[in-house]
């Protein structure tokens, strides 16, 4: 049985895919699955399903909630839930395999240390497979309850842009430039304020003998930074600028 966190959460065994319906049980779970092999106090389970506000008997209709995941978790000739009673609440048993979470940072991190090898080829491998495993929309829908959840989502975005950073370096590293510069318009138009996209097509304009394009990506990103924020582009943005200006002839070995 697998369980999918990156995306909208459901259950995958062979051919069978079920989904909760309920947002509460869904939630649970998705707790419980952030800290699989950890117990998950009573207390942290009641604040990710209903905030600062639990209704008077929350710790009844906990009770209730995890005897409907176990019904629903149960499989024919499964004798023992994945879901334990441990002081002072609840764990999740489960296998890292088993959670694609788990596998998608397992991927990043070995995409990692490959680009960090110069292994670029592979290092693109390991991170569009990771990249592979979203589903797309946010895991949970736009609103969650606690401190698990929402700092599951916050971690999982930014990991999810930085992965993405990754395996567009490793392409340009590989020369691949051209082919990377319709999808890093689309990426610096939808995060304006994520300054890597803007140096990384500024370079990819650049190596595609487009230096006035490249130069006028600067000007944007620049105004958009002083507009939205009162700041000028950051060190990295500036020096790509500077090096465009001078035709740094060290643009073009890093293409090569």
């Amino acid at each position: 049985m697998r369980y999918e966190i990156l995306g909208p959460l459901r259950v995958v065994e062979g051919e069978d895919v079920r989904t909760l319906s309920a947002r509460k049980t869904e939630i649970l779970l998705a707790a419980l699955l952030l800290r699989a092999n950890q117990v998950v106090s009573i207390d942290q389970l009641i604040a990710e399903i209903w905030g600062e506000t639990p209704p008077r008997r929350a710790t009844a209709a906990l009770h209730v909630y995890i005897s409907q995941l176990r019904k629903f978790l149960k499989r024919p000739g499964q004798s023992r839930s994945p879901i334990v009673t441990r002081a002072p609440g609840y764990q999740f048993e489960l296998d890292p395999d088993d959670l694609d979470l788990e596998r998608f940072t397992a991927l990043v991190e070995r995409g990692r240390s490959r680009a960090r090898a110069h292994d670029h080829e592979r290092a693109v491998v390991d991170f569009k497979a990771a990249l592979g495993l979203w589903r797309g929309g946010l895991p949970l829908g736009p609103k969650v309850g606690g401190s698990i959840l929402l700092g599951f989502l916050t971690w999982i975005e930014e990991v999810r842009l930085e992965t993405i950073e990754m395996v567009i370096d490793s392409s340009l590293a590989l020369g691949r430039h051209r082919t990377l510069i319709g999808q890093l318009f689309s990426l610096t138009a939808e995060y304006p304020m994520r300054e890597a996209f803007h140096r990384q097509l500024m370079l990819a304009l650049y190596r595609s003998e487009r230096q006035a394009d490249a130069l006028d990506v600067y000007r944007a990103a620049r105004g958009i930074l002083n507009e939205q924020l009162g700041l000028e582009p950051c060190r990295a943005l500036q020096e790509m600028h500077q090096s465009i200006l001078l035709a740094d002839r060290e643009l073009e070995l890093r293409a090569a």
